[in-house]
């Protein structure tokens, strides 16, 4: 098992690098840190000009042109086409297209540049450069140097400051974000939501000793068998941890309240571990308990809440803790309608989940894209189950090797912020991407490494359906490489009428859980009409009632849940019904404006249903 562990921390370290980028730290909130949020300079740059030269070539560093460097005129006769100063001010975190009319459309080059003063430092410690996420391509420059780039719009990544490039004054930070959408990138140019551009989530810098534990794990051993466990008291937990740095002595290891301490000695820059431990309270959406979990190597300690609990899927069930679970379940994204922008505060998590909780869900679909880490850690104390996923969506280039390391990249950088938080039962590899055989090598490639990087969870992606003489199907050749089949379907809206469900058919090709991972309606809040009138309330009422119907009465026994589609009205440029739609997907449960639709009701009902049944089934053993 420890040679296992060690494995997949080589695996990560492989994977990670950006341009020389570091190796991501987690869990910063817990360590010494610098917030950089707030206001910052913008200059819009269509043509990139700040970054390519009249040759179109990359600008060299000390480039008087390059918008990297401070353009503050030392003499009148100083030449400069550029410069950040008031008004052109824009708020971090945030996208762009929310804070000015002039972006709504606008994909491009946007410079965000602000001064900072050096932290407070002690001997041996160093300041690493961090960011939550920042949509699409970024190239960070301080003090006119180069730290790096990344790409990936909503994944994190950090650099180390170089020794002696911090000033105790007004250190010049640019950062270059670019938003445009490439048919080599992930996701592609093809997309169904709004593609905000900038600096989205959360900047800081990080204070850490030259010696500090960057990653680390810590969960139940997925092997064993927890009724065993539960009838003995104990459980077996096992874990890992990266220290950088070139530590030297001991981690040590604490759960105050189960009573554990234990030191591990560093072998190279990693430590595995396992230990048992007592009076174990398992996480469940009934019991979301979380525990202080301490890890520290000399002058670092790291601690978070962490929740332990076991996910796995036997035949044709999904079992949490030893118990059959339904996964009640609603996709989000992430926005907040009523200001058309995209989440990023806790406020903003606890509206999104708080939504979700007051419909009965125990579980959500964070679509289609890793959402803000406050997400996940608000699911873990509200004790919301989460399926998180990569944005490998329908027409990736599959062929295209670069394509897929991308893909890898971003899968690896999830699974590294994430992989601590209990909530999250399942890891996506993506969404209705069509099949073929060099589609499916890619996608298995992206299962089988999922895997790979964390046993302890469900591999999932939304499926195909295939058609056959009335008969729906599933059997998408993904559906050998991941835990549970998964589908997007939308009968009564995309094909026929809600009353179609009556007579549909269902097989699957896999002796799996079946999940609905999508299905949905558009329905406009305010607009009521005959049930049968397309965009009104009572249609989307109607298509859930019958959905209900059919999930009841026609759907195979290894039905296990479901994550319609969606949570909340969101903001996409493929819609564009002018009567209806304007720019918005109307099949949220809740509207642009915070409204719950009749739907809303119709689902909330059908969930009080089953967790009523499930707590009487839980009572009687």
């Amino acid at each position: 098992m420890k040679n296992l562990i060690l494995s997949a921390i080589a695996v990560l370290g492989s994977l990670f690098g950006a341009n020389a980028q570091d190796d991501l730290i987690v869990n910063t909130d817990a360590r010494k840190t610098v917030s950089l949020n707030g206001t910052w300079h913008y200059i819009v740059d269509p043509y990139d000009t700040g970054f390519y030269d009249y040759r179109f070539k990359e600008r060299p560093e000390k480039d008087a042109g390059a918008y990297w460097n401070d353009s503050t005129p030392k003499d009148p006769t100083q030449w400069t086409e550029h410069g950040y100063k008031d008004p052109y001010n824009i708020q971090v975190p945030g996208d762009w297209n929310s804070q000015d009319r002039q972006f709504l459309y606008y994909e491009g080059t946007v410079w965000y540049q602000r001064d900072f003063d050096k932290p407070a430092l002690t001997s041996g410690e160093d300041v690493y450069l961090y960011f939550g996420a920042v949509n699409y391509e970024a190239h960070i420059y301080l003090n006119g140097k180069k730290l790096g780039m990344h790409k990936g719009g909503f994944t994190p990544f950090n650099f180390k400051i170089p020794a002696g490039l911090l000033k105790d004054k007004g250190n010049f930070l640019v950062v270059r974000v670019d938003n445009r959408r490439h048919a080599d990138e992930v996701p592609t140019v093809n997309t169904d939501w709004w593609n905000y551009g900038g600096i989205t989530r959360d900047i800081k810098l990080v204070v850490v000793p030259q010696a500090f534990i960057s990653q680390y794990n810590l969960q139940l051993d997925a092997k064993q068998d927890i009724a065993a466990a539960k009838k003995k008291g104990t459980y077996k937990f096992i874990g890992w941890a990266k220290v950088s740095g070139n530590p030297t002595g001991n981690v040590t290891l604490e759960i105050p309240e189960l009573k554990v301490k234990q030191q591990f000695a560093v072998t190279g820059d990693s430590i595995a571990f396992s230990l048992d431990a007592k009076k174990v309270s398992l996480w469940s959406p009934e019991n979301p308990k979380l525990y202080t979990v301490k890890f520290s190597i000399g002058k670092d300690v790291v601690s978070e809440k962490i929740g332990f609990r076991k996910i796995e899927v036997s035949g044709k069930k999904i079992i949490l803790n030893g118990n059959q679970v339904f996964l009640r379940g609603i996709s989000i994204h992430e926005e907040i309608p009523q200001q058309i922008r995209r989440a990023h505060s806790n406020k903003d998590a606890l509206q999104l989940l708080g939504w979700a909780k007051e419909l009965n869900c125990n579980m959500v679909r964070l679509a289609h894209y890793p959402h803000n880490e406050h997400m996940t850690k608000v699911a873990d104390s509200l004790g919301l189950m989460v399926w998180s996923e990569i944005p490998v969506y329908w027409t990736i280039d599959f062929g295209n090797k670069e394509v897929l390391a991308k893909a890898k990249k971003q899968l690896t950088e999830m699974i590294a912020r994430d992989r601590n938080r209990t909530s999250i039962i399942i890891w996506s590899v993506g969404n209705e991407t069509p099949i073929s055989p060099v589609r499916t090598e890619f996608m298995s490639t992206l299962a089988k490494m999922a895997k790979k990087l964390d046993g302890s969870r469900l591999i999932s992606a939304a499926l195909e359906v295939g058609y056959n003489e009335g008969v729906n199907h599933v059997d998408d050749p993904l559906g050998q490489f991941t835990d549970i089949v998964a589908l997007n379907e939308y009968l009564g809206w995309y094909r026929g009428t809600p009353d179609a469900c009556r007579e549909a058919k269902w097989t699957v090709g896999y002796d799996k859980p079946f999940f609905i991972s999508e299905t949905g309606a558009e329905g406009n809040f305010g607009f009521h009409a005959d049930k049968t009138a397309r965009f009104s309330e009572e249609y989307q009422a109607w298509y859930y009632e019958e959905q209900i119907k059919m999930f009841k009465e026609r759907f195979p026994d290894s039905f296990s849940g479901l994550s319609p589609w969606i949570l909340a009205d969101f903001r996409s440029p493929k819609r564009n019904n002018p009567n209806y739609q304007n720019g918005w997907n109307t099949k949220g449960l809740i509207s642009m404006n915070g409204e719950k639709k009749k739907a809303f009701y119709v689902l909330q009902a059908y969930y009080n249903e089953i967790a009523a049944k499930e707590k009487a089934a839980n009572t009687k053993k």
